[in-house]
């Protein structure tokens, strides 16, 4: 079954040890907004998949994060979420994963929280029962004209 969350309210994120965002709900909205930033339509053709997801993952970010804990400045002073830093925060490899893993990915795929059939008779699951009498004696072939 899919559940709904009809509140819509902004989440934290845990992107490494001390250092969390909140984010707006991954929305048809927000993705559509972000599909349409200039930096994705302004990438070349030549672009890879990784150029490509980076791009996208900023451009998500500049709109989904509202604010931040755990960042500061290179004296360590606390810095306010801007575009400038999402990007440069983005540019650390863990919080790039951590940002994917915990909010494109998990947002974009809908898992079941209940499975409706029975665990499958085949592999380690077991679980399911038989519903058709087992065959009584050898199969015959089919007879040849």
């Amino acid at each position: 079954m899919l559940k709904l969350d009809l509140t819509n309210a902004p989440r934290w994120l845990d992107l490494a040890p001390g250092v969390r965002v909140r984010l707006l709900p991954l929305t048809t909205a927000l993705m559509v907004a972000t599909r349409n930033d200039p930096a994705i339509e302004t990438l070349s053709d030549e672009a890879t998949n990784e150029d490509r997801a980076l791009v996208f993952a900023k451009a998500l970010a500049r709109r989904a994060v509202l604010e931040w804990e755990g960042v500061g400045d290179e004296d360590g002073e606390p810095l306010d979420a801007s575009p400038e830093g999402i990007d440069a925060l983005l540019d650390i490899w863990p919080i790039f994963e951590a940002f994917q893993a915990g909010y494109v990915a998990k947002a974009l795929v809908l898992e079941q929280e209940k499975n409706g059939s029975a665990p499958s008779l085949t592999g380690t699951s077991a679980g399911a029962t038989g519903t058709a009498k087992p065959a009584k004696g050898r199969a015959r072939t089919a007879r040849r004209a």
